[in-house]
C-alpha cells in the first residue's frame, strides 16, 4: 500500500473528524465520541495555535490516518487509523514521522485496556512510564516514553 504524508489543512477537517470518530468508536464503543467533536475541533486550534503539528496519511481511497503532536513538548497528542488501513504500516509511517520531529524522546497517553495500541506503542519502542487518569473519560491510562537509545 502507497502512503503518502502531508501538513494537514483546514479542508480536511470533515474527513479527519468522521475517521476519529469512526476509528475511536470501534476502540471504545461506550464513550460518544461524536459527542467529542467540539473538543477534539478545540484540541485541533489550540495545538495549532501552539505549535502542534498535524500531518494526514493518505493512500489510495483517501485519508488513511491522522496524528497530532507537539515537537516543543515531544508530545504525541492524538493519532488514528481508518479501520480499513489498520495493519497496512500508516501509524508506523505516522509514528516514524514524529520520532524525526521529536528526535530525543516522545512522550504519549493511552488507555490501559487498548491492548491493540499498547501492543503497537511497544513494537515501536516506547517504555512505560507511569500511570494516570484520562481527564476526559475518567478511564486508567498508561504514560509512555520513547527514547531513541532506550532499547540499547
Amino acid at each position: 500500500m502507497s502512503i503518502r504524508l502531508r501538513c494537514y489543512e483546514k479542508p480536511d477537517w470533515p474527513e479527519v473528524l468522521a475517521l476519529w470518530i469512526e476509528a475511536w468508536t470501534r476502540v471504545r464503543a461506550d464513550i460518544d465520541f461524536a459527542a467529542r467533536a467540539p473538543w477534539l475541533a478545540e484540541l485541533f486550534a489550540r495545538s495549532e495555535g501552539e505549535g502542534a503539528e498535524i500531518v494526514v496519511a493518505l493512500d489510495k481511497q483517501g485519508l488513511a490516518g491522522f496524528v497530532l503532536f507537539d515537537p516543543a513538548r515531544r508530545r504525541l497528542e492524538q493519532i488514528a487509523i481508518h479501520p480499513r488501513a489498520q495493519g497496512a504500516g500508516v501509524a508506523r509511517k505516522l509514528v516514524r514521522r514524529v520520532k524525526d520531529a521529536c528526535a530525543d524522546r516522545v512522550e504519549l497517553s493511552v488507555n490501559v485496556d487498548n491492548t491493540r495500541a499498547l501492543a503497537f506503542y511497544h513494537s515501536e519502542g516506547f517504555c512505560r512510564e507511569g500511570a494516570g487518569v484520562n481527564p476526559l473519560s475518567g478511564l486508567p491510562i498508561w504514560r509512555l516514553r520513547w527514547e531513541p537509545d532506550a532499547r540499547a
